[in-house]
């Protein structure tokens, strides 16, 4: 699979419809899928705990989940070779949702994460003008045969914000008090998770382990397409190298969301 030969497709209110139907064409015969999210930073931490606790790292992450609202969704799906579907062309998809309901100038943000964002190519105003509805989205995710799946391997990167973000959306409310809670519904809808950065048991940025693993990325490398496609490459990679079972011992565990 060549780089140079893959279609990031952007996903808008007016063609939700069309790039769903591609995917539910394609999900039984890729069953991994690679997740990123970009969203507006972060507002709120916690001074002087204990972050070896996992109960301690899921509060600021469930009121930051809480206050915000989710602005871009990538997936990359692939098969256990690590290829990705053409959906009838002659290129390779990745799929990049735009979500509409983010404001920058209404709603609380990260300034300095807003000016990364537009750094890289991110348009709040196309975003707000031609964006996903998160209602409509939930309502044709739901039914897009992707979730609940304990056959679907779902693959990320220090994703606790990830999947925060897609089970405050998917489920239309607010994240719940309890990191117990959050895992129950995390298993609900992905039985099978896989945080890279969990595995890998010691600090180390996604760029990092890229370089590290001669992973090269393609695309911008803050929106959620790229990302999900290179967390999916990183995974392949590893796997290569020590097959899945190197993942199997740390199924269903977010990376700060289990006591160290």
């Amino acid at each position: 699979m060549f780089l140079e030969n893959i279609n990031i497709r952007e996903v808008w209110a007016d063609n939700l419809e069309e790039e769903m139907s591609k995917i539910r064409g394609i999900v039984q015969r890729f069953p991994y899928v690679g997740l990123d999210t970009k969203y507006p930073g972060f507002v709120m931490t916690l001074a002087t705990v204990d972050w070896t606790k996992a109960e301690n790292n899921y509060l600021p992450l469930k009121d930051n989940v809480n206050w915000l609202k989710l602005i871009q969704l990538g997936l990359t799906f692939f098969d256990e070779d690590g290829f990705l579907p053409t959906c009838d062309t002659d290129q390779f998809c990745v799929w990049q949702f735009n979500f509409r309901e983010f404001n920058p100038r209404e709603d609380l943000h990260s300034a300095e994460s807003i000016k990364l964002l537009c750094q890289n190519g991110i348009d709040f105003q196309k975003n707000i003008e031609k964006g996903i509805n998160a209602r409509t989205f939930r309502a044709r995710f739901m039914s897009s045969w992707v979730l609940s799946d304990k056959n679907r391997r779902w693959v990320t990167f220090g994703g606790g914000y990830d999947f925060g973000y897609l089970i405050k959306m998917l489920t239309g409310k607010n994240l719940p008090e309890k990191l117990q809670e959050f895992s129950e519904k995390l298993k609900e809808f992905f039985p099978v998770v896989y945080d890279i950065e969990h595995v890998m048991k010691y600090p180390i940025t996604m760029n990092m382990l890229a370089d590290d693993l001669g992973v090269r990325r393609f695309g911008n490398n803050r929106q959620a397409g790229a990302d999900s496609l290179l967390k999916s490459r990183i995974f392949m990679k590893l796997k290569y190298q020590h097959s899945e079972a190197y993942f199997e011992d740390h199924v269903g565990v977010l990376h700060s969301l289990a006591d160290s």
